[in-house]
C-alpha cells in the first residue's frame, strides 16, 4: 500500500505540502495541488484515517445505539442512518443494547473510545448511566425514536414519530368493524414510546366511549415472547378481547403465535393490530394491519441534526407522523386495500 512519502516522491514535493494538500490548506499553488492529487490518483493512495483525525480531533465517524437490532423496526432504521451517513462522507458504527442498559452503556463507552464525532441513540429502559454522562458532558447526540425526559437532557434533540393520530385511527377502525373489548400489549414503561402508545390508545378509546379495563393492559417488553405471554392471559380471561393491540411488531408476532397454538384463528377468534409496521406483515395469514413509522425519514433527520451539532451549528428536534396500514387481521372486508 503506498504511504504519503511515495506520493510526495511522484509529484516532486514534500511529505508537508502533501499533506497541506490532503487537508486543503489554501498556501498550496494550483498547479502544485494539481500534481499531488494526480499523483494520489496514480498510486491509489488512501490517506491513514486515524492519523488524520488526530491532527483534526474529527473521525467522519458516527455512533449508532439501537435498542434491539432483532427488532425489524431498528435494523430498518440502522441502515437508513448508513445510508445518509454515507451520503455526507461519514461512516457509522453500530452497537445493539439489546434492550439491555448495561449493554447500552458498554456501546456508549467503547464508541467514546473509538473518538467518534458524535452519536445517535435510541435509548432502552429510561437510559443508561454512561449515556446519560455522556450526553451531559456536551457530546454532541441526538436521540431516535425514544428519548429521555428531563435530567439536564433538555438540549438533546429528539427525531421522533407522534404515532397519536394514527393509533386514533386505529381504534376508529376497530370500533367500525365492531370491537367494543380491546386490549393493549403494552411496551416497558419506563421507555417514552411504551407509555405513550398506553395513553393514546387509552384516550382513543374514551373517545369513541370506550374503557380501557386493567386487565386488557398487558405489559411486554418490545420481545416476542412477551407478547405471547401476554396474549395467553388475555385469552384466559372470562371475558377475553375481541381484539388486541400490539405496541410493536415483535409482540404482534408473540400474540399471533399463541392465539394458534389455542387452534383459534385471527380475525375470527380475535382481531390482531400492530405498531411498527415491517415488510412480511403482507405475506402472514390474515395480513397485519399495522401502523407505520417512516423509518428512513427518521433516520435521515437523526443523521442531520448529528452532524449539524457536530459541525457546530443548532439543530432542533423533528416530530414525524404514523400513518395506519389496514390489511385483513382486523376483520376488514375481502378485498380492502391499505
Amino acid at each position: 500500500m503506498p504511504a504519503i512519502k511515495d506520493v510526495a516522491r511522484r509529484a516532486g514535493v514534500s511529505v508537508a505540502t502533501v499533506s497541506r494538500v490532503l487537508n486543503d490548506h489554501p498556501s498550496v499553488r494550483a498547479d502544485t495541488r494539481e500534481r499531488v492529487l494526480a499523483a494520489v490518483a496514480d498510486l491509489g493512495y488512501r490517506p491513514n484515517a486515524v492519523a488524520r483525525s488526530l491532527r483534526t480531533d474529527q473521525t467522519r465517524t458516527l455512533g449508532l445505539v439501537i435498542s434491539d437490532v432483532l427488532n425489524p423496526f431498528f435494523t430498518e432504521l440502522a441502515r437508513s442512518v448508513e445510508d445518509a451517513a454515507r451520503e455526507l462522507d461519514y461512516s457509522v458504527v453500530i452497537g445493539n443494547a439489546d434492550e439491555r442498559p448495561d449493554l447500552q452503556d458498554h456501546h456508549v463507552r467503547t464508541l467514546m473510545d473509538r473518538r467518534i464525532d458524535g452519536l445517535l441513540v435510541s435509548p432502552t429502559d429510561g437510559g443508561s448511566p454512561m449515556m446519560l454522562a455522556a450526553a451531559r458532558a456536551g457530546t454532541p447526540m441526538v436521540f431516535v425514536d425514544r428519548w429521555i425526559e428531563g435530567a439536564g437532557l433538555d438540549r438533546v434533540p429528539v427525531i421522533r414519530t407522534d404515532g397519536r393520530g394514527a393509533i386514533r385511527a386505529l381504534v376508529a377502525h376497530l370500533c367500525a368493524l365492531g370491537h367494543r373489548r380491546v386490549a393493549i400489549i403494552a411496551g416497558p414503561a419506563a421507555t417514552t414510546t411504551g407509555r405513550e402508545r398506553v395513553d393514546a390508545f387509552r384516550s382513543a378509546l374514551r373517545e369513541f366511549g370506550l374503557e380501557l379495563r386493567e386487565d386488557h393492559i398487558g405489559q411486554g417488553d418490545f420481545q416476542a415472547d412477551s407478547g405471547r405471554r401476554v396474549t395467553a392471559r388475555f385469552l384466559d380471561l372470562p371475558h377475553p378481547p375481541d381484539a388486541i393491540f400490539a405496541a410493536d411488531n415483535l409482540m404482534a408476532l408473540g400474540a399471533m403465535d399463541e392465539i394458534r397454538a389455542r387452534g383459534l384463528r385471527v380475525p375470527d377468534d380475535v382481531a390482531l393490530a400492530a405498531f411498527d409496521d415491517i415488510p412480511w406483515f403482507v405475506h402472514t395469514d390474515p395480513p397485519i394491519t399495522a401502523i407505520a413509522q417512516p423509518t428512513g425519514a427518521l433516520g435521515r433527520a437523526a443523521v442531520t441534526a448529528l452532524i449539524d451539532l457536530v459541525e457546530g451549528r443548532p439543530a432542533e428536534s423533528v416530530t414525524l407522523s404514523a400513518r395506519l396500514v389496514t390489511r385483513r387481521s382486523c376483520g376488514e372486508p375481502e378485498g380492502s386495500k391499505p
